[in-house]
């Protein structure tokens, strides 16, 4: 027979302490990459102009190359054509410069690009992160701005296909209005002609531009 003392102690030895092990609970770790992408997402003032999503895509691959810049486009092809889906920001005034049309290539797509390429030939926009260089005159587009792509596979052939930064005239809402969409290059992120001094002046030579999709 069990005496009452010891009857109760055996009931109740779970509250003793060490008797019971407690899962440890698991805490998922938020990446650095992600706050401060979500920070400066915030002190931009980019809700309601620019997905953040975008923003941080933007930024993850800046930081996976170790690059700093301060202007930095964003075209954002996963908007139609009709949306002005390109934005200038300036990373170290915390401002949303411009926000304008782009055009893509027409081997992308008419109103929406849904294919991309880096291939000679292809006409189709190539998607991630440029480095935008100097400031060129294109014969057929005049002034320009030539395009390194930095990432290899994906844009890596901007030089050879000539894929540059350049004012056109099928980029303004004088077309949209006559097609239903802007027109479309052979891949280069074309914007308007009374935009393209504006991005001469920001973005030669450092700029840096990241095509989403």
């Amino acid at each position: 027979m069990v005496h009452t003392p010891v009857l109760l102690s055996l009931l109740f030895s779970w509250l003793l302490p060490g008797s019971w092990n407690a899962p440890t609970p698991v805490v998922e770790e938020v990446p650095v990459t992600t706050n401060a992408a979500a920070e400066l997402y915030e002190e931009l003032c980019l809700e309601g102009e620019l997905k953040q999503t975008v923003f941080t895509a933007c930024y993850k691959r800046m930081e996976r190359k170790g690059i700093n810049g301060r202007i930095v486009a964003i075209a954002d092809m996963t908007q139609p054509s009709t949306a002005k889906r390109f934005y200038l920001i300036d990373l170290d005034r915390k401002e949303l410069v411009l926000r304008t049309y782009v055009a893509h290539g027409q081997g992308s797509g008419d109103l929406m690009a849904t294919s991309f390429s880096n291939r000679e030939g292809s006409h189709q926009t190539s998607l991630g992160l440029y480095r935008v260089g100097a400031e060129i005159v294109s014969p057929k587009h005049g002034a320009a701005l030539l395009l390194h792509g930095l990432e290899r596979g994906v844009n890596c052939q901007a030089e050879a296909r000539e894929v540059i930064m350049h004012g056109a005239d099928y980029v303004s809402e004088e077309f949209i209005r006559g097609n239903g969409r802007l027109g479309r290059s052979w891949g280069c992120p074309a914007v308007s002609r009374a935009d393209m001094p504006r991005m001469l002046e920001l973005l030669a030579n450092g700029g840096l531009l990241y095509v989403h999709g």
